[in-house]
């Protein structure tokens, strides 16, 4: 990414690279997934063992905007926000990742592709003034309601 500033290069370098790197081990990305669904597992994304790691993921995904031409153009909420909902999109993609059988997760590899340059419109849209409201409710819809189900995720 280091000689990209294309907000949605930047996010498809990230969601490819790590594509990349769980390549091998799709063959028990099924079996993890049941563990990992368990609200109870420490296996899960979502729990507070797993803190670590998403914060790592959320970091990169930070470096990913701030890195980008889009970061300085974004209300500094949403910028504030907006790693951690770029960790939800991953999350998406790892559940595509799971079940899909394609040579090379293909289909993975092709929704992130196409998925990137979409969720980079939406977010430069948030940055005008008539789509504020939208934003704002969305904001406040992931801080009460998607973020305090994360572990060791401080509502602000």
């Amino acid at each position: 990414m280091a000689d990209t500033r294309d907000f949605a290069e930047r996010l498809e370098i990230a969601l490819v690279s790590w594509l990349d790197t769980a390549a091998p081990y799709h063959e028990f990305a099924a079996q993890f997934f049941r563990t990992a669904a368990d609200p109870t597992s420490a296996l899960s994304p979502f729990s507070n063992e797993s803190h670590p790691a998403r914060a790592t993921a959320v970091a990169l995904f930070r470096d990913v905007l701030q890195g980008s031409d889009l970061a300085p153009k974004l209300d500094a909420e949403l910028v504030e926000l907006l790693p951690d909902v770029l960790w939800l999109h991953l999350m998406v993609v790892v559940l595509y990742w799971v079940f899909d059988r394609t040579e090379d997760t293909e289909r993975t590899r092709e929704f992130v592709r196409r998925s990137t340059p979409m969720a980079a419109r939406v977010i430069n849209l948030s940055r005008y003034r008539v789509f504020r409201p939208i934003v704002r409710d969305a904001k406040g819809l992931i801080q009460d309601f998607i973020l305090p189900t994360i572990g060791k995720t401080a509502v602000k």
